[in-house]
């Protein structure tokens, strides 16, 4: 995020990879024991092959996240996944990848929040098909918090861009988070709104949080 925009946004958030090419020693990862589990569904999600849906049945049929982990290259294959994901999987690539990624999200200032955090929205687990990882830059507790949706045309009439950055502005006011998509047009006018309204206000990129 570029840093005029760091005073505006209470959380931006973006589900998927990092698109940042920034080269970080696996050395200066600070891991704990606590954040295994993180790292774990971390790795899943950078699995070649593996989207959420099959990790999450990998999860299932293993009986636990680190049970994955644990599982031999044939146990993996004979669930039917790719046999890319499968050797990724078992010889541990998928764990380095995590590693460098975690390095890449510290030094970019971006915390990841995965599947089983207790930061990462319940009801967004709710929908169809919930991304396993979030990236996150600025106030995590934003994206839990009780909001509205204000979404909109890219090219707005004057009108439409004062009801937008109206709303958000009064939505604000009662403690509403607006969530929106930084675009321009009336997403722009719904976060100016909130930052008005001395709210909270949530841009989820369709970019990595590392570059608008």
């Amino acid at each position: 995020m570029s840093s005029n925009l760091d005073s505006d946004f209470d959380g931006c958030v973006e589900s998927g990879k990092l698109h940042a090419e920034v080269c970080v020693a696996e050395a200066a990862v600070s891991f704990k024991p606590a954040e295994e589990t993180s790292l774990h569904w971390l790795a899943l999600n950078l699995t070649p092959g593996l989207g959420p849906t099959k990790a999450r049945k990998l999860v299932e049929h293993f009986g636990g996240i680190k049970n994955v982990f644990k599982a031999t290259r044939t146990e993996l294959e004979a669930t039917g996944i790719q046999t890319v994901s499968a050797q990724s999987l078992g010889t541990g690539r998928s764990v380095e990848l995590a590693y460098e990624e975690l390095g890449r999200a510290a030094n970019a200032g971006i915390n990841v929040v995965c599947f089983d955090d207790l930061a990462y929205p319940q009801r967004l687990k709710q929908i169809y098909d919930p991304p396993l990882v979030l990236y996150l830059r600025g106030n995590a507790e934003a994206i839990s918090k009780p909001g509205i949706a204000v979404v909109g045309t890219r090219h707005p009439t004057p009108y439409g861009t004062g009801m937008s950055e109206r709303l958000a502005c009064d939505l604000a006011a009662r403690g509403l988070v607006s969530f929106s998509g930084l675009a321009r047009g009336m997403d722009s006018a719904a976060h100016r709104g909130a930052v008005a309204g001395k709210g909270k206000t949530v841009a989820v990129f369709g970019t990595g949080v590392d570059q608008i």
